[in-house]
């Protein structure tokens, strides 16, 4: 899982709106600084023997660096994202990029926020909806791609993608936070017998949960000691990086990639 990643360049990265409660058009990103944050993420993808495509922005697209939410991707085929308004000129270039890369590639016919509401964990999806994705995406994903789709609703915009609120660690390994789950997608995920790891409000919100793992080594923000503890006493590699200027735009490690390689596994074809 996550060996092979898409990632867009950090070149034009600005905050010039709002449409999270992590943006403020009057605290810019130090551009210098996100260009060496974004260098670093995709070192240690590489260091960890992750295969990284690159993207090149456009200047008029400058939440591009967020690639996570341009599409999903499964099995060659590709759901664009169909983000908030002021994002919407990135999803050509997404379609452009895919295509010309022989990806089957499918528009999303209700509003989608790609794979930051679509985590993949074996033969099941994790859908998140209330936020920025219509559920009835989940119809979608299911009939194109073939998951059994698990829809989890955040509880606030705080937990804008679903990305935000939960990680998979592995095909049976998922961390979360409780409270960024309203009560029935939170007793629909632990009803699923899988291992759970709880992180609390407090690593939450620092971005600890937009992580990317691929099932030996996770790679996450700094500021989530106690799960970063957990990860290791679990026997996996862990490597922490810097994400103070991209969580400025309201994104982190995970935000900034989208997978290219998941696949459904035999059992759930």
């Amino acid at each position: 899982m996550n060996s092979e990643l898409l990632m867009c360049d950090a070149t034009h990265f600005r905050v010039d709106y709002v449409i999270n409660p992590y943006m403020d058009t009057g605290v810019q990103p130090d551009q210098l600084a996100a260009l060496a944050e974004h260098e670093a993420i995709e070192k240690a993808h590489a260091a960890a023997g992750r295969i990284v495509s690159r993207m090149e922005s456009a200047r008029e697209c400058p939440d591009m660096v967020y690639t996570a939410n341009g599409a999903f991707v499964s099995s060659r085929r590709a759901v664009l994202g169909a983000p908030p308004a002021a994002r919407r000129p990135e999803i050509p270039h997404f379609r452009a990029w895919l295509k010309g890369r022989g990806f089957d590639v499918l528009d999303a016919p209700y509003d989608f926020s790609g794979q930051g509401d679509a985590l993949p964990c074996g033969g099941l999806l994790f859908a998140g909806y209330g936020q920025r994705t219509d559920r009835r995406m989940h119809g979608v994903l299911a009939d194109v791609l073939g998951y059994e789709v698990v829809p989890l609703r955040t509880t606030g915009e705080q937990w804008y993608d679903l990305d935000l609120a939960l990680a998979v660690i592995d095909a049976r390994t998922v961390a979360y936070c409780p409270q960024a789950l309203d009560a029935p997608s939170g007793q629909r995920l632990r009803a699923l017998g899988l291992d759970l790891i709880e992180v609390d409000v407090e690593e939450a919100s620092t971005f600890a949960l937009n992580l990317i793992s691929d099932g030996s080594t996770v790679t996450m923000t700094t500021g989530a000691p106690r799960l970063r503890d957990t990860l290791r006493e679990r026997g996996l590699d862990v490597v922490e990086l810097d994400t103070t200027e991209l969580r400025k735009g309201g994104g982190g490690v995970r935000c900034t990639a989208l997978t290219l390689d998941n696949q459904l596994p035999p059992r759930a074809r």
